[in-house]
């Protein structure tokens, strides 16, 4: 015996809700993450999963066969979540757009990042990323980067004045 849409929807249990432990959790990961129950429905989105997919208002009305393929597109990886052999539902883990990819992209933000937390100083720069300063020098010329102190190149460590 086959049950009709409305026998199933009158079985599906109603939503269950995160405490607000659970959201101070959830909202505490850097990538996005949105949390489905065994029927599909949207239990909880974090703020960035929210802006990646564009959820507004009730997560009640958010369901899976629509928001998981767009969380998917944007790179999201989906995990189902059990307890033994019992499903609990499915999280979806989005990647935050602004992660390098490769690892000169990597390298480039973390040369750009300490450069910034340096006041551009390179000497300091290449200190803290346990590299020589001619090696500094060479990356910043292979990732077209100008360094922010106004040296002129390896060599010329002292053109920028000290400090």
């Amino acid at each position: 015996m086959r049950m009709t849409n409305k026998e199933k929807i009158s079985t599906v249990p109603t939503t269950l809700s995160f405490t607000a432990l659970g959201q101070a959790l959830m909202e505490s990961f850097s990538d996005g993450v949105a949390v489905f129950d065994p029927y599909g429905r949207l239990l909880y989105a974090n703020e960035h999963a929210r802006r990646m997919a564009g959820i507004e208002g009730d997560f009640a009305n958010q369901r899976a066969d629509t928001l998981r393929p767009r969380l998917l597109a944007l790179g999201g990886r989906a995990t189902p979540l059990r307890s033994g052999p019992t499903s609990l539902g499915e999280a979806v883990f989005v990647p935050r757009g602004d992660q390098a990819k490769t690892l000169a992209d990597r390298e480039r933000q973390a040369i750009v990042e300490t450069l910034h937390g340096t006041s551009g100083k390179l000497a300091e720069t290449a200190r803290r990323l346990g590299i020589s300063r001619t090696t500094l020098w060479r990356r910043l010329k292979a990732y077209g980067l100008k360094p922010e102190n106004g040296g002129s190149g390896p060599a010329g460590g002292n053109s920028g004045g000290r400090g």
